[in-house]
């Protein structure tokens, strides 16, 4: 098996080699900001609970939520919120047919990283001025 000639044809595509698209990109994104929602949503759920528990419970919470790190994770979470619904809103197009030629999938991707990034922005300046 390990002598097979197999002449001068080239070698699959390695990843290293081959630069995926922006919407294989997008799409991917997509999947991994869907499982990563359950990070954020099991940090409120945690706080929520903890405040019917006790005060005790709750102050624990709270710290963990207004922590460097529940920012983070808040803030990911509203990010990945944001990106999340707009390539769902992107995917209402695709069923309908629109947004299918390359060029239009391309722009689609680049309205969905920027949207979501513009969104989050725009969620944490309403957060902290209200």
């Amino acid at each position: 098996m390990a002598d097979v000639n197999r002449g001068d044809r080239p070698l699959s595509p390695h990843l290293q080699a081959y630069r995926l698209p922006i919407p294989a990109i997008a799409s991917i994104m997509t999947r991994i900001t869907g499982h990563a929602l359950v990070v954020g949503i099991l940090l409120i759920v945690w706080w929520l609970i903890a405040a019917v528990t006790g005060p005790r419970a709750f102050a624990a919470a709270d710290w963990v939520v207004r922590s460097w790190l529940g920012f983070l994770i808040l803030t990911g979470s509203a990010w990945a919120l944001w990106f999340h619904t707009l390539s769902g809103i992107r995917h209402l197009f695709y069923d309908a047919g629109y947004g299918l030629e390359i060029d239009e999938a391309k722009t689609g991707s680049w309205v969905i990283i920027i949207g979501s990034v513009v969104l989050t922005l725009l969620t944490l300046i309403l957060f902290f001025i209200g």
